[in-house]
């Protein structure tokens, strides 16, 4: 069993080091690394120089967008499965033998997700379900993060490439959910996916200190998960429910004397709102 490792990189140098790495190190080897390089300069060629004798590596130059990247990496998979680490993720040891377990034990399972970790073991990047199943419409925005996401090449072309609206670097407001709408996507070709609590991937937490970086930051990623909910048409109820509940959270902070954290969860209502109100032909920045 294969792996195809679609890393999108830009800007970045020792967090892709230690993501090279952490792969050299790991304890089940067939892979191919597809680099998906949007740098104008040459920084990562001394980096991936040591891979070349342990696993096949593929280095790919692209101008910038990060969904436009992972489909110019997809066009290269000869994998059996497929993954999307980001740039600044690295794995333990036993990751892609835990994947490749689950997969061969389980031949029911397309698509496997889980959880992202920082350093120090604490969840980063999203708040996880606490218990492993099937992924549905409705929990799959707390059961998967791109970088956590490993799907069975089958899966990748029947669903095909992502939307180029969503996600980083993409010419629109909408920061994110790209790998969200992939997986709904996925869902809707009736494919069964599964998380699992055990399943980590380490990624530095990016909410240290609010600034205004940080809630620019917000925004435009509830921009992107307010567009996936839109775009698949999740019923009245359950958008009313996601755009409330920011909305709620920055008024008892407000209350509770903690504006900065007020002022981010605000950011984040007004995102939501943006993007499920928002047309993709009238979305551009």
């Amino acid at each position: 069993m294969k792996f195809s490792l679609i890393l999108a990189t830009l800007g970045r140098t020792d967090e892709v080091n230690k993501f090279i790495q952490s792969l050299m190190c790991q304890s089940y080897n067939d892979v191919e690394l597809i680099v998906v390089d949007q740098n104008t300069d040459d920084r990562l060629i001394p980096i991936l120089a040591p891979c070349y004798e342990l696993f096949s590596v593929k280095h790919l130059k692209t101008s910038p967008g990060l969904s436009y990247a992972r489909n110019v990496g997809l066009k290269h998979v000869s994998g059996d499965i497929v993954a999307f680490p980001d740039d600044d993720c690295w794995y333990a040891k036993d990751v892609l033998e835990k994947v490749k377990d689950k997969f061969l034990k389980c031949r029911n399972i397309d698509v496997l997700t889980g959880r992202s970790i920082d350093g120090d073991g604490d969840e980063s990047g999203s708040n996880f379900a606490r218990e492993s199943g099937y992924v549905d419409r409705f929990d799959v925005w707390t059961k998967a993060i791109s970088y956590t996401i490993f799907l069975r090449a089958i899966v990748c072309k029947a669903v095909g490439g992502f939307d180029e609206t969503l996600g980083v670097g993409a010419k629109t407001r909408f920061g994110s959910g790209e790998e969200t709408d992939y997986l709904i996507r996925a869902l809707d070709k009736k494919c069964q996916i599964y998380y699992l609590h055990d399943l980590t991937v380490f990624h530095p937490n990016k909410i240290l200190e609010f600034n205004e970086a940080t809630f620019k930051r917000a925004r435009l990623y509830a921009a992107g998960k307010g567009r996936v909910l839109s775009k698949h048409g999740y019923p009245l109820f359950y958008k009313m429910k996601i755009l409330g509940r920011p909305c709620i959270g920055s008024i008892i902070s407000l209350l509770q004397g903690n504006i900065p954290q007020a002022k981010y969860r605000l950011n984040n209502a007004l995102g939501r709102a943006e993007g499920l109100m928002a047309k993709v032909d009238a979305a551009e920045i």
